[in-house]
């Protein structure tokens, strides 16, 4: 009975970093629409400032049980930083629709639907990621959703490096160059804090070996 106990209450964790990730699936789904479908902007900016606050809520919720918590699956402290990352995540794409308003973008560019596009890409991977945590010692599965959202940033700095290019060799106002030059930054910064939370999940399945 008390090993169940203790099983239980390392699940939890699990169980709350799953429900995270499901929440941080919509705001990136959302985000993908936005700059699909750019059209009432505004709308969709200040939903997407709605889920962000519902994700912040997790991760209180997450850092409280760990306050409570005695038994953990993982080191508090990883716990701790897949949390914050995750956080992360979404408060950079939050931050990327919300410059689309302070810079009064008024069409999408391609480059930027590319990045998005690969955005959610990782986004998926890591999900599939959070679904087979609890097999960390079981099977290659959480190997290879890592492995995948690392090409998937790589392939995100070579589409960055190509839009910072085409935009200072064909853009001639200045103020675009400044405003698309800060959201492409956004956007790799968004593809970057996936790879971080897949190596933070790394350096577990290095641990649990």
């Amino acid at each position: 009975m008390l090993g169940l106990k203790k099983k239980e209450k390392e699940d939890i964790f699990l169980d709350l970093f799953n429900e995270s990730f499901e929440k941080v699936i919509v705001v990136g789904e959302t985000f993908l629409d936005l700059v699909h479908n750019y059209e009432k902007v505004e709308d969709k900016v200040s939903n997407l400032k709605v889920l962000e606050t519902d994700c912040d809520m997790q991760v209180h919720k997450i850092l409280k049980k760990l306050n409570e918590s005695v038994i953990t699956p993982f080191d508090r402290e990883d716990i701790y930083n897949i949390a914050r990352d995750m956080d992360d995540i979404v408060d950079c794409i939050e931050e990327v629709a919300n410059r689309f308003i302070v810079f009064d973008v008024k069409n999408m560019k391609p480059e930027a639907i590319i990045m998005s596009d690969l955005l959610m890409q990782s986004i998926r991977e890591l999900g599939v990621l959070f679904n087979h945590l609890h097999e960390i010692k079981q099977n290659t599965i959480v190997k290879e959703q890592i492995i995948e959202v690392n090409r998937i940033e790589n392939e995100g700095d070579i589409v960055y490096r190509r839009a910072l290019t085409k935009l200072f060799k064909n853009e001639k106002d200045p103020i675009e160059i400044i405003k698309w030059k800060q959201l492409y930054e956004l956007l790799e910064e968004s593809i970057d804090a996936c790879e971080n939370v897949a190596n933070i999940v790394e350096g577990l399945v290095m641990k649990h070996a």
